[in-house]
């Protein structure tokens, strides 16, 4: 996984990317439910990212997501 949440929490005015790993998703939808602003289910309910480059007020709610995917397939960078 990537940096920590306080990393996160300290990268004010740098942008990230988001990225899921669609052959490890198993559709258990943490991310949609801890940043909907970001990822979003497709059409058989597996996670999507819906806006890839993020800035910093939503760097924290992306890794968050990060951190509590069981199948570990997104990555913040």
């Amino acid at each position: 996984m990537g940096g920590t949440l306080a990393e996160a929490q300290s990268s004010i005015g740098r942008s990230s990317h988001v990225e899921v790993d669609g052959r490890k998703c198993q559709g258990h939808n943490r991310c949609m439910a801890l940043c909907p602003e970001v990822f979003e289910a497709d059409e058989l309910g597996y996670s999507v990212v819906k806006q890839s480059e993020i800035g910093a007020e939503l760097e924290y709610k992306a890794r968050l997501a990060e951190q509590n995917c069981p199948e570990h397939a997104i990555t913040v960078t």
